[in-house]
């Protein structure tokens, strides 16, 4: 999927940096720009999610947006930290949905999801959320740069150049550091699913 961040990444760091600044204004004008972004980000999250997935793509971007609207005072310092920022705010979100879920079916029931085979983990693309949080929290306390990777991929549907871009490390790096946190989290999802 080729996909382009917003035209001016100029435009929105100056947008982040004088909202930073308590220009409420700074705001309103940056909303246009990122949100179209956003929407994708989330529609592509969400396009593989069971059918009849009540959480769509634009209620997603809403929660992420009024969440990162709510730091104060907001710690955004340029284009690719706001996305950066957005991916980990839908993983939350995602999150607290699939454990809302679980507590409302009383403890029973997995919530999975499936995965784009081209961003999923090896031998599997149904892959259940909760467990893959647990070990992405692990992983990061392993080494967060592979964490950062998984969830911009996962979580936010970026391509390897796109990850490279917002993490400011080598495409070589990326699909590297990509495939060894892949097979550390099949395997540490494996193991938990299957004690």
């Amino acid at each position: 999927m080729e996909r382009s961040f917003p035209q001016s990444a100029n435009q929105v760091t100056e947008l982040l940096a004088r909202w930073r600044g308590g220009d409420r204004e700074a705001l309103e004008a940056l909303i246009p720009l990122v949100y179209a972004e956003l929407r994708k980000l989330a529609h592509h999250y969400l396009r593989e999610e069971r059918p009849g997935h009540l959480l769509q793509s634009t209620a997603l971007v809403h929660e992420a947006f009024v969440r990162m609207v709510g730091m104060n005072p907001p710690t955004i310092e340029d284009r690719t930290h706001f996305f950066g920022i957005a991916a980990k705010l839908m993983r939350d979100i995602l999150v607290e949905y699939a454990r809302a879920r679980q507590r409302k079916k009383r403890g029973g029931g997995d919530y999975t999801l499936t995965l784009d085979e081209t961003i999923a983990l090896p031998h599997a693309t149904d892959v259940n959320l909760l467990l893959l949080d647990e070990a992405l929290n692990e992983l990061s306390r392993l080494d967060e740069r592979q964490s950062r990777i998984i969830e911009l991929r996962f979580f936010a549907g970026l391509s390897i150049e796109e990850t490279s871009e917002i993490l400011g490390i080598s495409g070589a790096t990326v699909s590297r550091d990509w495939m060894t946190a892949r097979a550390w989290l099949y395997r540490e999802i494996s193991r938990e699913a299957n004690p």
